[in-house]
């Protein structure tokens, strides 16, 4: 089947390009597998293209946003690689947002179409501005999909299509984060930024060739796990989708034994589950990378990753969204050498540690971790002024405030940026509080990381009430469909007054002590 044709300098020199090349080259090589199931690069061009020539029947062009509500599976890859093609922006959207969170990034990012996981099609339509999305295709055998396309049915022959010559200027993706003022954001990535990333990433984690087997268990509306499909794709590798589900670390284990897993990612809570389990000496595991990220690991969870995977090499990689996403990382016997540090930042990235008048720090001391380079974002969707503030006096501000020791190893000291990581998750207080604040019995409030075993942190909420006080549960339950449910605070202090300084700032620094000293025994 015939569907789209590609001119030789469409895809340039951006990513898009290999996974062409492993098409002609080695058609029936595994690209992607998934449950027993196997996607080889044929497969995969076959089906992206047709998606794509579909897609622009329906009006699908360059510069339009292509959505995407699915759970982890070769569908996600297929209609990247399609939006892409068409030189349209894929929108990854997370499954774990309230419809009232959804809502507002579907009305921010106005996309023409979507595809969408039959199971998630409730969260869709609770969401008033997918009503407007002219495409809608579900994948799965919906109940309620009246008026609406199977993606399967949608993948079928279609005149030949002249695919557009795409720059490695223009977006590729536009990945939301929320922000320090609750209102999530669009960043947008571009070809190149996706290129530089998997190069970064091919280095980070020494993946040489296509005899490697990647295993993901990250999420693909995350940077994490979409950027290592990119980083495979180019060399080659085979990328074991994990299904989304509680994390269970025997069934991750059976399946690392079971698929050849060579290279493979996980949260620091993660790790905690899988060392945990007796049996890893018996098993024929081939890890040759373990990493790490998104969460600091302990001395204990670093020891235990040694102890249970001596031939393995420990690997930690730290960034974010906008620097798509690697900007340090922290390997082998540094681990434990510099434990509590991110690492060194990676050659092709430009960075500094600078005070808040621009200027460097030297060794030691605190400062802000801004960067400049060819993998960091173009900004935020249709945000200029916050894109204008990120970028002030020509560099990108982290939010991380960090000092770097005298061999150049980088160690976070705190966040500008108000935020609680959760078992992965990027939790921002501001978001948060603002959606407490709209309770009539909350007076005022703040909202803390508490530190926690399981999760890293888990957010507390502090509120001064007014008449009546409520109780956690009444609390969650007032929050409930407004936000994620692993953004909903864990516990709630109430206090007749916040405490605040000479300036009204609410002064969080004496709620994590009283926090401290009230339920950590300290």
């Amino acid at each position: 089947m015939s569907t789209a044709s590609a001119p030789a300098s469409s895809f340039r020199h951006h990513w898009l390009a290999h996974a062409a090349t492993h098409a002609m080259m080695r058609p029936d090589k595994p690209a992607l597998r998934y449950l027993g199931e196997t996607t080889t690069w044929a497969d995969l061009s076959r089906r992206s293209l047709s998606l794509a020539a579909g897609l622009a029947a329906r009006g699908v062009t360059e510069g339009d946003r292509v959505a995407t509500l699915t759970l982890n599976h070769p569908w996600f890859v297929e209609t990247v690689f399609a939006a892409n093609s068409l030189g349209a922006m894929a929108v990854p959207l997370s499954f774990r947002l309230a419809p009232a969170e959804l809502d507002h990034i579907l009305a921010d990012c106005t996309p023409s179409a979507v595809v969408v996981d039959a199971r998630l099609l409730p969260l869709l339509d609770a969401a008033p501005n997918a009503a407007s999305i002219s495409t809608v295709l579900v994948i799965g055998e919906p109940d309620d999909a009246e008026g609406r396309t199977g993606y399967e049915e949608f993948l079928t022959a279609r005149e030949p299509l002249e695919l557009p010559d795409v720059s490695e200027e223009s977006t590729a993706l536009i990945m939301y984060t929320s922000g320090t003022t609750g209102t999530p954001k669009g960043v947008m990535l571009s070809h190149r930024n996706l290129q530089i990333q998997a190069l970064t990433c091919i280095r980070a984690m020494k993946i040489f060739d296509d005899t490697d087997v990647a295993f993901l268990t990250a999420p693909f509306f995350h940077i994490a796990g979409l950027g290592s499909i990119v980083a495979n794709f180019l060399v080659g590798g085979v990328v074991v989708i994990h299904p989304l589900g509680a994390f269970d670390p025997r069934a991750v284990l059976d399946a690392y034994e079971r698929e050849g897993a060579t290279v493979v990612f996980n949260v620091p809570q993660q790790w905690d589950l899988i060392c945990a389990q007796p049996d890893i000496a018996e098993r024929e595991l081939k890890l040759r990378i373990i990493s790490w990220g998104a969460a600091p690991a302990s001395k204990a969870t670093l020891l235990a990753m040694a102890e249970k995977f001596p031939g393995a090499l420990n690997v930690a990689v730290f960034g974010q969204t906008e620097t798509s996403p690697i900007t340090c990382v922290l390997s082998g016997e540094d681990s434990m050498r510099k434990l509590g540090s991110v690492g060194k930042p990676i050659p092709t990235l430009q960075y500094r540690v600078v005070d808040d008048e621009m200027n460097d720090v030297p060794p030691g001391e605190v400062g802000e971790i801004v960067y400049r380079g060819p993998m960091v974002t173009k900004g935020y969707w249709r945000k200029p002024r916050e894109t204008a503030e990120a970028f002030a006096g020509g560099w990108f501000h982290s939010g991380d405030l960090v000092s770097q020791d005298e061999d150049g190893f980088i160690w976070v000291v705190d966040r500008k940026k108000d935020m609680i990581i959760s078992g992965g998750e990027n939790i921002y207080c501001a978001e948060l509080e603002n959606a407490i604040s709209a309770h009539p019995s909350v007076r005022e409030v703040a909202v803390i990381g508490r530190p926690d075993e399981r999760w890293g942190q888990v957010p507390v909420a502090f509120i001064a009430a007014t008449d009546t006080e409520p109780s956690l549960a009444e609390l969650v339950e007032f929050l409930d469909g407004r936000l994620a449910s692993f953004k909903l605070p864990k516990d709630l202090v109430v206090l007749p007054e916040l405490p605040r300084n000479a300036g009204g700032k609410v002064v969080k620094g004496a709620l994590r002590e009283l926090d401290g000293k009230t339920y950590q025994g300290s």
